[in-house]
Order: C-alpha cells, then sequence, then structure tokens
C-alpha cells in the first residue's frame, strides 16, 4: 500500500465513516429509549423538556456529580418553581440555599442570569445559542445543552462524558485541552436528522454508565463494534491528558469567636473567591504565611485577652490552590460588640447562613478541637 493508501485508510477508520458510521445515531437512541437514565430534571419519554429545570441542571452539574446535585436541584425547585421566581428572589437566599455544593461563582451568575430572563425576556428563556450566550453565566456548553435538550435545536454539547465517548470512538491521540475542537466535530457526527436533545442525553448517559472513565463496559456499547480505542484494546488511556497544573500551597488563620450561643461572621467581597459567600474573620491566605503574621490580622475585640490555637489544621482545596488553616477560638461576654464589617449569628441557624464547606470545615474544627496555646 502506498503512503497515500495507508493516510486514507487511516482516516477513514478514525472518521468511522461507512454503514456502521451512519446507522451511529439510529443505534444510540434506540440504546437510550431503553436504558436512559430517571433524573429528576430530565422530561418523560415523549415530553417537551421545561427550560428552566435543563438550565438549572446545567448549572449545578458544572464540576459537580449527579449524585450531589439531585438534592439541591429538588430544594431549588421547590422553593422557586421557575425562572421567574427564582428572580424574583434575594440574591443572599439563593446564596444560602447553594451553600455546600462549591464553586460559588456559579450561584452569583444563575441568580443574575434568572434575573435578566425576567427582566430582559419576560420570564422565557431565549430559544438559541446565540441569545443564550448572550446571558450571564451561559457559556457555549451550556448554550448547546439547554438549546439542543430544552429546544431540541440541531447542536451537540460536549460534557466530560461525552468527551470520553467521542474520544475513545474515534481514537483522538491528541490530549485535551487541545483536542476539545476535534471532539466537537466528532460529536456533531452522531446527531441524527431529529431528536438533537436525546442524542446528546444518549452520549451523556452513555459515558455515565458505559463509557465510564475505569473499566468500561464495552460489551454492552451500543457503539462499542466501530470503536476505534477498543478495537486497539487501549480504551481506558482516552481521553489524553495534558499534565495537571496545581497551584502552590496557601495557608492562613480563622478566627472562630463566640457570645454565648453566637458566632462572629462577616460577608466576603462580592467578587473573588467565594464572593458573597459568609465566613468567620480569616487571615490573607498566602504561600508565604506564618502563624505570626496571620495572628496579627485577628479581630480587634477588647475582650479577647488570648487565642487559643486549635490542634491541626484545616484542609480544603480549590480548583487552582490547596489551602491550610490554622484555628484560632475565643469566646467573649454577652454585650460585646461585632468589629466594623462583622456580625452575630446564632450559631442554632448557622444552616440558614451561605456558608462555604471550607468554613464549616473550621467551625467544626473549633467546636471538636482542643487547644494547644
Amino acid at each position: 500500500m502506498t503512503i497515500a493508501g495507508a493516510t486514507l485508510s487511516r482516516n477513514k477508520a478514525a472518521s468511522g465513516s461507512g454503514r456502521k458510521a451512519a446507522q451511529r445515531p439510529s443505534l444510540l437512541l434506540a440504546w437510550y429509549d431503553r436504558h436512559r437514565r430517571r433524573l429528576p430534571w430530565r422530561a418523560p419519554p415523549g415530553a417537551r423538556s421545561d427550560p428552566y429545570r435543563v438550565w438549572l441542571s446545567e448549572i449545578m452539574l458544572q464540576q459537580t456529580t449527579v449524585k450531589a446535585v439531585g438534592p439541591y436541584f429538588e430544594k431549588f425547585t421547590a422553593r422557586w418553581p421557575s425562572v421567574a421566581a427564582l428572580g424574583a428572589a434575594a440574591q443572599d437566599d439563593v446564596l444560602r440555599m447553594w451553600a455546600g455544593l462549591g464553586y460559588y461563582s456559579r450561584a452569583r451568575n444563575l441568580h443574575a442570569c434568572a434575573v435578566a430572563v425576567l427582566r430582559d425576556h419576560g420570564g422565557v428563556f431565549p430559544d438559541t445559542e446565540e441569545g443564550l450566550r448572550a446571558l450571564p453565566g451561559i457559556g457555549p456548553y451550556t448554550a448547546a445543552a439547554i438549546a439542543a435538550i430544552a429546544f431540541d435545536r440541531r447542536t451537540m454539547p460536549v460534557d466530560g462524558n461525552i468527551e470520553r465517548v467521542v474520544s475513545r470512538l474515534f481514537a483522538v491521540e491528541d490530549a485535551l485541552p487541545k483536542a476539545k475542537p476535534l471532539i466537537q466535530q466528532r460529536a456533531a457526527t452522531l446527531l441524527g436528522p431529529s431528536r438533537a436533545g436525546d442524542s446528546a442525553q444518549a452520549l451523556m448517559d452513555l459515558g455515565a454508565t458505559i463509557c465510564t472513565p475505569k473499566k468500561p463496559a464495552c460489551v454492552l456499547c451500543p457503539l462499542g463494534d466501530g470503536c476505534a480505542a477498543r478495537a486497539r484494546g487501549d480504551q481506558d488511556t482516552f481521553p489524553r491528558k495534558a499534565a495537571k497544573k496545581t497551584g502552590a500551597l496557601r495557608r492562613g488563620a480563622a478566627f472562630v469567636v463566640t457570645r454565648g450561643p453566637e458566632l462572629l461572621v462577616r460577608t466576603r467581597p462580592e467578587k473573588g473567591l467565594l464572593g458573597a459567600m459568609t465566613e468567620v474573620p480569616t487571615s490573607e491566605w498566602r504561600a508565604d504565611n506564618d502563624d505570626k503574621a496571620a495572628l496579627a490580622q485577628a479581630p480587634v475585640l477588647k475582650a479577647v485577652a488570648r487565642w487559643q490555637r486549635k490542634a491541626g489544621v484545616v484542609t480544603h482545596v480549590f480548583t487552582h490552590f490547596p489551602l491550610e488553616l490554622v484555628v484560632y477560638a475565643a469566646s467573649v461576654p454577652a454585650r460585646s460588640r461585632a468589629p466594623a464589617g462583622m456580625r452575630w449569628v446564632p450559631l442554632a441557624t448557622l444552616n440558614d447562613e451561605a456558608l462555604p464547606n471550607v468554613m464549616r470545615k473550621v467551625i467544626d474544627h473549633a467546636i471538636t478541637r482542643k487547644g494547644t496555646a
């Protein structure tokens, strides 16, 4: 075989040309009709999807598992059953309901988007990718997902599950994120002439239940016969991924102050990490922080004669860096005033505060650990 002929042969194999490739969309939908997952935001077979529920679920599912999202989705839709109801809510209430789900900029964008849909679109979501992308917090993937699932626009959103399925099916050798454009192109070939939303959800389900990150159940896959990676026997190695860059460890101190049954807290700045969330006072989080520098940033309370350092540290990993916090505790008399920008909240109602997980860890640590200083 000539070099040109070998190249053509490889290209045909990679693109899955021929009868098998043409059958893939119908095979995928037939599998989905039998094995689709039952999810609280997913419309029953034959029913139209609610754009509000599709949008809400897609925002919640960003960098979060289906299992973790389920209870939050149920709470949100019970309290705010429509985008109009959510748009009329206070941002603080939305942040409180979101607390514990992580990546809190999503909650702020969620509320801002609901406000925009209510204000600018009469409470009705735009039905095109272009219109959806103009809304706060909706990027290319989310716009495509809503357009396909809620409005059956012929587009293919590509999430992590779909990236894995497609990269294996076509043996995409480029590492992520460089491979994304090619994966997007290949994924579009799995769209049939209709049922775009079901095609997208079918690929999502296939990745979640069959084409899993480890030990995929290839014998059960409706696309297995034409899978290039399976034919080679190296399906577990896809998708190729570039080495992750982890940020430097940052350190700081957290100060847990109680006034009888109350806790001293403050609200973080609107913009930035954990924006507008509730926290106990902390020092700066820096790579070069030490205990002396951190303790110098403790809140100024006249009644605190001495800070009690708790044994151990609280660890937390954010997207771009890991964090270690030492925890200091103190108690003050009943009439002590909160420093400027801070407030007292009842310990009994902490679950109603927009406390991120790292702050819940800090408070638990302060309550359960004995002092060392």
